[in-house]
């Protein structure tokens, strides 16, 4: 097996890694989980035994960032005086307040963590649910009932 130069690997995969960790962990500190994924997935290239599909590699590791950064953040204490700047919508933020966008995947970001992941890797990374469960370490089926779930949270919110 031939792996090809990591550079390559990361000029192929960066949009993507970056697009699932701003809707996951928010614009502010998606640089910082970007970061940490890639030089996770570096130290782990050389040893890596199977090469096809490296852009589900990257988002795995990048799923798992995610997951130690929101970890970290509930155990962190918050110093700010604007609750906003918190998820990330005071940087979404236009004009007229918070675009809707931002408004969604602040939402996203408030569910259920797998449900938020499902999400996040289904509209952000369009990525199949088969590969949404092998992210997840989930079946095709698991990874499906948690999206479907994730928006009809999503549906019963902007319902209201």
């Amino acid at each position: 097996m031939i792996l090809p130069p990591f550079q390559a690997l990361l000029d192929q995969h960066q949009g993507d890694v970056y697009r699932l960790l701003v809707r996951v962990v928010g614009p502010t500190d998606a640089d910082d989980c970007f970061q940490e994924t890639f030089i996770a997935a570096l130290r782990a290239y050389p040893t890596l035994r199977d090469a096809s599909n490296l852009r589900g590699w990257l988002l795995t590791i990048a799923h798992r960032k995610a997951i130690d950064h929101h970890r970290g953040r509930a155990r962190a204490p918050l110093a700010t005086d604007d609750m906003r700047v918190l998820d990330g919508v005071v940087a979404a933020d236009t004009a007229h307040g918070p675009t809707l966008d931002a408004e969604i995947w602040e939402s996203v970001r408030r569910l259920p963590p797998k449900q938020s992941m499902a999400v996040a890797h289904r509209f952000a990374n369009d990525l199949a649910y088969r590969d949404i469960g092998r992210i997840l370490g989930c079946t095709e089926e698991a990874a499906r009932r948690s999206v479907h779930e994730g928006l009809k949270r999503l549906r019963q919110e902007y319902a209201k």
